[in-house]
């Protein structure tokens, strides 16, 4: 491997045996006193990727976790993350030698998508839990696989995003429990129909897009851009692939739908009951896709089988929409009903299951966390499909079971993409 890539295997051990002749033993009775926690019970973590997003994993997203480790493979961002954690912090500019680490429990992964699934897999694999950016995979395959990996080495898995359990989710001026709750119970009657558009307080970054006249630019010093690419075709460098704008290209991310899909989309899943199934029939209504950029849309249908559907309204037509609407009733955006006594009905019924909300008691009982893996890949497939479908540009037919398209040669290629070698699933 090209040593620009990384510190040199010899020089890390080396500096890493140089300290050993520093350490004292401590008691631990001395280090983890009276109303303070013993050091075997504080977890630790390492951050890979802090750029933009990377930077709120440092102290802002699990503080309870002690930070030991940042990685990126732009100097510029590694060095301002090593300022911000302090003194016990070390920088890598290659993930791999942060998971040979023994010392850090939690893995925390914001790059860019096209690096989700092979990090993740890499920690599972070296014993670590793992934090995930959204969206979870850049590709169905891909979640399959992490699904794999996590399962079989017994890791705990999370994604971040939140809203199927705690905070307003979004415009509806409320958390999903009682929207949940109300479904559940079979207040609106069935099938429903969810329509996710500006009015109903959703913002799909409707023109977060790609460029088609990118010229080749010369690459900054402090970044690799090579190994930034990693499993990604290579494309000449130009500084709007790379970083803040990257998700307008389909090689790393999905646009705006890509960005924000999965925070949107996952709480629908959660409250539709559909954590184990995935739509059946996918339909996107768009300007024909460039093979590298990508472009707006307008509309994105998904349908189960049970017909219950999915609108994705991305120009925001349909204003006087309810969020949910099923045969019995409606509910709009604020919470507002169409059903008499809505209220008084809802605190009579039963609450959802309940989940493990907190990602360190999560990892200390080794119980699932509320969005793992397991849901995670299904949400992050309703984006994968409409992705699928914008490139496709046709009507979809899915076999949620098996998790592949029907008689379709052409769409499913898009579940397993090649990677650039030499990395591979």
């Amino acid at each position: 491997m090209n040593k620009n890539h990384r510190y040199t295997r010899r020089s890390f051990l080396k500096g890493s045996l140089a300290g050993l002749a520093t350490i004292s033993i401590v008691p631990r009775h001395v280090l983890g006193g009276p109303g303070q926690t013993p050091p075997s019970e504080v977890l630790t973590k390492a951050v890979i990727g802090v750029g933009g997003m990377g930077k709120g994993h440092l102290k802002s997203i699990n503080p309870t976790a002690k930070l030991l480790a940042v990685c990126d493979v732009d100097d510029a961002h590694l060095q301002e993350a090593v300022k911000m954690g302090g003194p016990e912090v070390k920088g890598y500019k290659d993930f791999r030698e942060v998971l040979e680490r023994k010392d850090i429990d939690i893995v925390h992964i914001p790059t860019p998508p096209h690096w989700h699934a092979l990090i993740s897999i890499a920690a599972a694999k070296a014993g670590k839990d793992i934090w995930c950016e959204k969206p979870m995979t850049r590709t169905i395959g891909e979640g399959e696989a992490v699904l794999k990996a996590v399962a079989e080495h017994k890791r705990i898995f999370r994604l971040n995003t939140w809203f199927r359990f705690e905070s307003g989710f979004y415009g509806m001026e409320t958390t999903v429990k009682p929207i949940k709750k109300a479904v559940q119970n079979g207040l609106l009657g069935w099938p429903l129909k969810v329509t996710l558009n500006a009015s109903t307080g959703f913002d799909w970054k409707f023109y977060w897009v790609g460029r088609t006249d990118l010229i080749p630019q010369p690459v900054p010093a402090q970044l690799d851009y090579d190994f930034w690419l990693g499993p990604a075709p290579f494309k000449p460098y130009h500084p709007h692939r790379v970083h803040g704008t990257f998700r307008g290209y389909w090689d790393y991310d999905g646009g705006g739908l890509g960005d924000m899909g999965q925070h949107y989309l996952d709480p629908v899943q959660y409250i539709l009951g559909k954590d184990n199934e995935s739509p059946t029939e996918i339909e996107a209504d768009a300007p024909p896709q460039d093979a590298d950029a990508v472009g707006t849309w307008r509309r994105i249908r998904m349908k189960y089988a049970d017909g219950c559907e999915i609108i994705l309204d991305g120009e925001n037509k349909e204003t006087d929409a309810a969020f949910i609407a099923g045969p019995e009733g409606k509910l709009f955006k604020g919470m507002k009903s169409d059903i008499a006594n809505f209220e008084a009905k809802l605190a009579q019924l039963p609450d959802p299951e309940p989940q493990v909300t907190d990602f360190v008691e999560a990892v200390k009982t080794r119980k699932k966390f509320a969005l793992n893996e397991s849901n995670g890949h299904r949400s992050c497939t309703l984006v994968n499909l409409g992705k699928i479908a914008l490139q496709t540009g046709r009507v979809l037919r899915f076999d949620s079971k098996a998790q592949r398209f029907v008689n379709d040669k052409d769409a499913n290629s898009y579940i397993n993409q090649p990677m650039r070698a030499p990395w591979k699933i």
